[in-house]
């Protein structure tokens, strides 16, 4: 710091006058500099955020997922023998066009199995 800085240290600066094209190149820079750091301010805000940042990477591994499998079931799919693809087809025609059926044994399956977990808690 020179003296003459020291001199002026709480000295007012004299006002600039409306034309001076100081003020202008002032006015844009104070303006360009708000601007600046607002982006900054949005910046670390989003940053910050760590709810937003944990849905944004729970989307992303949402979606790799859904690749995954789908790329996992297309090699089942292109591995599988054609015999057991057209097999299985017609397993699940019969358990279309026959649900009652299958709906009753799935529930004695069910009720099966809650009897049989009942009596062995009793002993």
């Amino acid at each position: 710091m020179n003296d003459d800085a020291r001199t002026n240290i709480g000295t007012p600066a004299p006002a600039p006058t409306p034309g001076d094209p100081g003020s202008a190149e002032l006015r844009d820079q104070v303006e360009r500099t708000r601007d600046e750091l607002g982006k900054t301010v949005e910046a670390l805000a989003a940053k910050a955020d760590v709810k937003a940042q944990a849905k944004e990477k729970a989307a992303l591994v949402s979606d790799q997922i859904r690749e995954k499998a789908g790329d996992a079931a297309q090699l089942v799919k292109d591995k599988t023998p054609d015999p057991l693809l057209e097999k299985a087809d017609q397993a699940a025609t019969a358990a279309r066009a026959n649900r009652t059926p299958l709906l009753l044994v799935g529930a004695a399956a069910v009720v099966l199995l809650l009897i049989r977990r009942s009596r062995g808690r009793r002993r």
